[in-house]
């Protein structure tokens, strides 16, 4: 009997398997969710669960982001291989590249379970970032893999994978979007009585090293006094955590620090801001399909299809370029279409998992 497995760990992952969820709970095929909760807030976990009506995990690993990658690799690792041995599951789906992914994949491999790679052949050619390690040792051994756009499947071609292991379906992100943007712009807020704009900074190479971090919150309240808009910054953990360790403070006038906030408040933010600064690659994504011009602090980045049609630029972190790329991305004019598909990708994925349904979708 076909079974199928979600694995999933942080938020992106919990937001992007939204729609395929979804499309396996309509069509009630047989599938149970492993969460490792590597994110273990609760507004960065739980919180995603109850606003997206996604059912509970039927397990929970408790595995968090507090250890160091080899370590919470090797737990997780140990504790997906007894389920899974349990489940015994027909397919095995991960997403992203994030350790809980891997850990996953590397399980279900070793047990000659089929498994499917969700947003496959993303590369940043920057071996620096642990996420490039997984997302690559993720896609050699996948079984199936679903990329976003045609600049994936070049790529997994150019690296020798089997062409009839590799499908263009869209990004999920475009399936939640859709069909929640009008849910998340009915709230009302004061934050968007006057023009703001956006900030997520998480990553290790910015926020890790005292310097750095302290000269980015000092070129971005420029770019706040240049522009007359305050930046919203809903604070990551691991940025509150340096931000505490260092003891840098912000000028209020220009930056106003937020708690972390749940899927729907975030969408509404994004959606109404003149800006959004990040170095994340989720919100490259969602600025992308929103129609909001992105600043990204960081040198390179795995979805240059954003560069290509011009909703995005790459700034490094230091002051002159944050500031001149602000000064171009808020001026910028350009009416683009995103490239991540049709709002239909969930049902495309799953049209290729579940065998009786035709998988005439599979390419949008």
């Amino acid at each position: 009997m076909l079974k199928i497995g979600i694995i999933l760990g942080t938020r992106p992952e919990i937001i992007k398997f939204y729609s395929i969820i979804h499309e396996l709970v309509s069509r009630k095929v047989n599938f149970f969710i492993i969460h490792t909760n590597q994110h273990y807030y609760a507004n960065m976990d739980r919180m995603f669960f109850q606003e997206l009506s996604l059912p509970n995990p039927k397990y929970n690993l408790g595995i968090n982001s507090d250890y160091y990658h080899g370590k919470m690799v090797g737990k997780m690792l140990i504790k997906i291989e007894q389920i899974l041995i349990k489940e015994k599951p027909t397919w095995v789906i991960v997403q992203g590249d994030t350790n809980s992914a891997l850990a996953g994949a590397l399980a279900t491999s070793k047990l000659k379970i089929k498994l499917g790679h969700v947003e496959a052949g993303l590369r940043s050619y920057d071996m620096e970032m642990p996420e490039e390690i997984n997302r690559i040792l993720i896609d050699r051994i996948s079984n199936a893999l679903f990329c976003p756009t045609e600049n994936q499947r070049k790529i997994l071609i150019n690296e020798g994978m089997e062409e009839n292991k590799i499908f263009i379906t869209g990004n999920t992100i475009v399936d939640v979007l859709y069909q929640n943007i009008q849910k998340a712009l009915h709230d009302k807020n004061k934050l968007y009585d006057q023009p703001y704009m956006l900030l997520t900074l998480h990553r290790p190479s910015n926020v890790d090293n005292q310097k750095i971090f302290r000269q980015l919150v000092k070129s971005l309240e420029n770019v706040a006094d240049r522009f007359n808009q305050y930046i919203i910054f809903p604070t990551h953990p691991r940025s509150a955590k340096q931000m505490k360790k260092f003891k840098i403070s912000v000028d209020t006038n220009k930056i106003k620090i937020i708690s972390p906030l749940g899927y729907l408040s975030m969408i509404n933010l994004e959606k109404r801001a003149s800006l959004i600064i990040t170095d994340s690659g989720g919100l490259q994504e969602e600025a992308c399909i929103l129609g909001v011009p992105c600043l990204t602090i960081r040198n390179n980045t795995e979805r240059p299809e954003t560069l290509e049609i011009g909703s995005n630029l790459l700034v490094g972190n230091k002051p002159k370029t944050i500031l001149s790329g602000a000064t171009r991305m808020l001026n910028n004019q350009t009416n683009w279409q995103h490239p991540y598909g049709d709002g239909n990708v969930g049902k495309r994925i799953v049209d290729y998992l579940v065998p009786d349904i035709p998988n005439s979708r599979l390419r949008y």
